[in-house]
């Protein structure tokens, strides 16, 4: 089970200038009121096609709405082999920037 992490940790990482690697797995028209500035948008049904386009050497955080897909996108990239993170709440709870 991937590890789960608050949206304030995340939030402090980034602020912290740590090099963080996320996934936006929600919907195009979800992600157009604002994503974590560096997200990468890969929506949740897309994402074992996109499995290519990450690195098993990096960690990733997972990030939906509201928490549910990102722990399923988690399972998905956890048996490819990825490491992963899940940040709990989504971006409901997201209280960072968004661009």
């Amino acid at each position: 089970m991937a590890k789960q992490v608050t949206p304030e940790e995340v939030r402090n990482r980034i602020e912290n200038g740590e090099k963080v690697e996320i996934i936006d797995v929600r919907e195009s028209a979800e992600v157009m009121s604002g994503k974590i500035p560096g997200a990468i948008h890969i929506p949740l049904g897309t994402l074992a096609l996109r499995k290519d386009e990450l690195d098993k050497d990096k960690n990733y955080i997972m990030v939906c709405q509201s928490g549910n897909r990102s722990k399923a996108a988690c399972g998905i990239l956890e048996a490819l082999g990825y490491k992963v993170e899940d940040m709990v709440g989504g971006m409901n709870n997201w209280k960072g920037n968004i661009q």
